[in-house]
């Protein structure tokens, strides 16, 4: 077996539980919310149409939007609660995940039992009535179990969207099987990718089959076969589950990582010092740029990396420059002052936003800067990341120098270097420590205005942890001790398309080299 197989299948006992924990109890409440409003929906034609209609919409939104609208939601609720009642509640992971997969299986389920209630023989309704049933034992005795195998069918398409969409919960903290999608996208560990898919797609054809087996035995009134289907499902999750027996372990540290190649290498080197100093540790990856901050000021992580510039733009909200010094300065103080977060300290190299070029296509345009880049725009395509042209760094560049751009395509950022190689964009947005810069020779565009912030990669360590000594002492040493070569070296050794390292080898590799200057 390959070492990266050995590696996914090592990570699948705690992957697979979370997933079907949360899979199985969105399903459960959304089958508790849509089997009364299916009957009351059948009861009533007015409340039907809006019923519908609402569940459709929700179906419209995309289930990753979905999952990224209740975090900020939830996290402003925790923190009323925490001022009305004395204790919040975490908001990051488990709960807007629920939330959002929930109202997913809402649809399929509402209208399957609407469909089902109402598909009733009229006869057999008249007859109900007939032999003096009340509303109650019409329900339960005749028309709930004629409209079960209905019912089920929409049941089994709610459990395989839900399992689906579950994986990408990934993106605000909650562990599940799509961590190997994500983190393998990046990293372009395709065995990755493809192990998380195919256990996925595992999971759902499985709970679909049982869930078949139900529907059967409902649908032939054989109860052998409707308990059999029951049973395997209910010994599966069980099954399943076994890994998270371990829950009520003390609480462990908590570190964060964004979702690209250097956020993961950087959090296995902060884990694998605190769990030198005998701390238990857990990793939340591949956390969008507001959603990491955010979970951090309200203690929903205790420690990860993030960069001056995008703190002093988009946390701070500051459109000036005044220099790397300053930026840093400013930050430690205003972050501590507002939110209580303590930027322990640059790690000694940046991480900036850099336009880059092949070295032909730079060549034949003659662009060397941003200025000769806004001259050249107008026949050129711009290839960013998923973030960034969103962002008010590319609101400042833009200012600066008035990038008319022919066209602006947004990539994750593995295929956004892909893009440029195969000529889909002629300039993209490149990270300043990324070893692909070196390894492919592109061509950095200077900013002569200045437009660009300074990107200090800094330690950030959360409110609560602001005076753990025990973190404090282990991730102390990491201070000015990086440099950008380094940093570049052990990117590429995970970004490389052979002999690929995993993010945990090129941390070690950090800690093996000399401290920056």
């Amino acid at each position: 077996m390959s070492p990266r197989l050995s590696a996914a299948f090592a990570l699948l006992p705690d992957y697979l539980a979370w997933h079907v924990l949360l899979s199985a109890s969105a399903l459960v409440l959304g089958l508790a919310i849509s089997l009364p409003l299916a009957v009351a929906a059948a009861r009533s034609v007015r409340l039907r149409w809006p019923v519908l209609a609402l569940a459709s919409l929700i179906q419209t939104i995309p289930s990753l939007a979905l999952l990224a609208l209740f975090y900020p939601l939830l996290l402003a609720l925790s923190s009323l609660s925490a001022m009305v009642f004395g204790h919040g509640f975490s908001a990051l992971g488990f709960l807007p995940s629920l939330l959002a997969l929930t109202l997913y299986s809402v649809l399929p389920i509402l209208r399957n039992g609407v469909a089902g209630i109402t598909g009733v023989d009229p006869a057999i309704a008249e007859a109900a009535d007939g032999v003096g049933m009340t509303p109650a034992q019409k329900l339960w005795q005749v028309e709930l179990p004629l409209a079960a195998p209905v019912i089920m069918a929409g049941v089994r398409t709610a459990a395989v969207w839900t399992i689906g969409a579950a994986t990408l919960s990934t993106p605000v903290g909650q562990t599940s099987l799509g961590n190997y999608i994500f983190a393998g996208l990046q990293t372009e560990n395709w065995v990755s990718v493809l192990f998380g898919c195919a256990v996925s797609a595992a999971l759902a054809m499985a709970v679909d089959q049982l869930l078949g087996l139900v529907e059967t035995g409902l649908r032939l009134r054989r109860r052998g076969l409707a308990i059999a289907g029951l049973a395997g499902l209910v010994l599966g999750a069980a099954l399943a589950l076994l890994p998270l027996a371990s829950l009520g372990k003390p609480a462990s540290y908590v570190v964060g990582a964004k979702n690209f190649s250097e956020q993961y290498i950087l959090a296995e080197l902060m884990a694998d010092r605190l769990e030198r100093a005998g701390a238990s540790v857990t990793r939340k990856e591949d956390l969008g740029s507001a959603v990491a901050y955010r979970a951090l000021a309200a203690g929903e992580i205790d420690v990860y990396v993030d960069y001056s510039g995008t703190l002093w733009t988009n946390v701070l909200k500051r459109p000036d420059n005044p220099g790397r010094a300053a930026v840093l300065a400013g930050l430690t103080a205003e972050l501590k002052r507002r939110d209580g977060v303590l930027v322990l300290g640059s790690l000694g190299f940046e991480n900036a936003y850099a336009f880059a070029m092949r070295p032909d296509r730079a060549q034949a345009l003659g662009v060397a800067s941003l200025s000769d880049l806004a001259r050249e725009a107008p026949k050129l395509t711009l290839g960013s990341d998923l973030e960034f042209l969103s962002r008010p760094e590319w609101r400042a560049v833009d200012g600066a120098y008035h990038l008319d751009f022919k066209a602006k395509r947004s990539f994750q950022p593995t295929f956004m270097y892909r893009a440029l190689a195969g000529g889909e964009a002629d300039v993209i947005s490149a990270f300043s420590s990324d070893g692909r810069i070196a390894a492919d020779r592109l061509v950095v565009l200077s900013d002569p205005k200045g437009a660009i912030p300074p990107y200090d990669a800094v330690i950030l360590v959360s409110p609560r942890r602001a005076q753990d000594r025990r973190l404090l002492e282990a991730l102390r040493p990491l201070v000015g001790s990086i440099s950008v070569e380094a940093m570049r070296a052990a990117n590429l050794t995970v970004d490389r398309d052979t002999d690929k390292a995993t993010p945990a080898q090129a941390a070690a590799m950090l800690q093996r080299r000399p401290p920056a200057p």
